[in-house]
């Protein structure tokens, strides 16, 4: 297991954090929630910038308390509004890299900046927003790391600038024994870069389901009042009023598409589902 939360807690004065969550080797997990629901926090707790009040975290079989400077060097992270100094230029940052990452792969990075275009002598506050994502990413995953922890890395980018992205994560997953943890508002890019997904609100898990399985067998039904007093609810998770009657969020589509053939059943959408589990009402 590269990372495991145990009932991680931690309270504030108007929020509060009740976390489990886990990602295997070889497996792509994504953070999903609204803003402020608590997914930077869980990125905080792990890497020690906030301090739970209980619970267990392990990075890489330890306990996160125990992690030693070798096995930080096993982890590669990008959270949300941090990266280097807008005054340093790629050139001046790859001595800071080699002298904090012993197994830096100087050739790699400096072939993947070219390859992504990234400029060498420029100052890295003349980059746009999309060369400072990539080139924090590299900096993350040109170390030999097998964990990455990667807090909204697609944050603000257009459509080119994340399936670049996208494509890094990919070549890095190609390694076995690796793993990520990954947060994004962008639902596209976890429907198909992540094998399982975590779904916050509040502070709170309140979903866990293997991606394909969320895209296969969830599903939205559409029905009216009347149709909705005569449904079968063992199977519905979350119900929201509608004027034209309620949607009702199942992952048990099949059982709905072949009893009530009638009824209008859309297929499942991350995007949906962080609606329905958010604003709908539990049955």
């Amino acid at each position: 297991m590269l990372l495991e939360l145990e009932n991680v807690q931690k309270a504030y004065s108007q929020f509060s954090l009740s976390c489990s969550l886990k990602v295997e080797e070889g497996c792509v997990t994504g953070l999903i929630g609204q803003n402020g629901a608590g997914k930077s926090t869980v990125f905080k707790s792990i890497l020690d910038l906030v301090y739970p009040d209980s619970g267990k975290i392990s990075v890489l079989g330890k306990d996160h308390r125990d992690i030693t400077v070798k096995d930080k060097e096993e982890i590669g992270v990008v959270l949300a509004g941090s990266g280097f100094s807008g005054y340093l230029t790629v050139r001046q940052i790859i001595p800071v890299l080699r002298s904090l990452y012993r197994n830096f792969d100087e050739k790699e990075f400096t072939e993947r900046c070219k390859k992504f275009r990234l400029p060498t002598d420029q100052k890295i506050k003349e980059f746009s927003t999309g060369m400072r994502a990539k080139l924090n990413l590299l900096a993350a995953v040109c170390h030999g790391a097998r964990l990455l922890l990667l807090d909204e890395p697609t944050a603000g980018l257009d459509v080119v600038a994340r399936d670049s992205m996208l494509g890094i994560l990919r070549e890095f997953m190609e390694t076995e024994g690796r793993g990520i943890l990954i947060s994004s508002h962008i639902s596209s890019d976890l429907e198909s870069l992540c094998d399982d997904l975590y779904m916050i609100d509040n502070g709170k898990i309140v979903l866990h389901e293997e991606t394909d399985v969320l895209l296969d067998s969830y599903g939205l039904l559409k029905v009216s009042e009347t149709d909705y007093r005569k449904l079968d609810k063992r199977y519905l998770l979350r119900v929201k009023k509608e004027p034209f009657g309620y949607s009702c969020l199942t992952n048990e589509k099949k059982y709905y598409l072949e009893n009530y053939p009638e009824a209008a059943i859309e297929k499942g959408s991350v995007d949906e589902v962080i609606t329905m589990m958010t604003k709908g009402e539990a049955i």
